[in-house]
């Protein structure tokens, strides 16, 4: 009787424990996305010139060679956290427009926990089915959106 209440609780706290780590990994999710969002928006708005341009590959916003000089967008390339446990790659599903990147989501195709108090410009994700539904994507010549400490 003893071993069976112990089973029960330890899958009570096993369930627990696998919604915390979703929820840190969503949270992890919000913040690398941003990050990619806003090196998006830096690597456009900085672009020579006229003629505003999107990175070409994520490699871009870690060394732009359109400068003299070195520009980094962004300081790594962040792996995508709610698959590295999976497949431990820094693999992202791109959203491109004519051959450039304007943005990226996760590949996972998991059930997202939060549902409600996301930042201005991510009221879309409330609706999302999936993560992969979360798209971090940059529109040319808008300001940039800061999630601040609403994850």
């Amino acid at each position: 009787m003893v071993i069976a209440i112990a089973g029960i609780g330890m899958a009570g706290a096993g369930i627990v424990w696998q919604l915390e780590a979703q929820r840190e990994r969503e949270k992890e999710l919000l913040f690398v996305g941003e990050a990619y969002r806003n090196a998006i928006g830096s690597y456009y708005e900085n672009s020579l010139g006229s003629s505003k341009q999107f990175p070409t590959s994520l490699e871009d916003l870690i060394l732009d060679k359109r400068f003299p000089t070195t520009k980094r967008h962004i300081r790594k390339l962040y792996a995508d956290p709610m698959i590295i446990n999976m497949t431990n790659k820094k693999t992202w599903g791109l959203v491109m427009q004519q051959g450039q990147i304007v943005g990226v989501h996760t590949l996972s195709e998991d059930v997202p926990i939060k549902k409600i108090g996301f930042n201005a410009g991510y009221d879309a994700f409330s609706e999302a089915a999936t993560y992969s539904d979360w798209k971090f994507t940059y529109p040319a010549g808008a300001a940039a959106i800061t999630l601040g400490n609403n994850l």
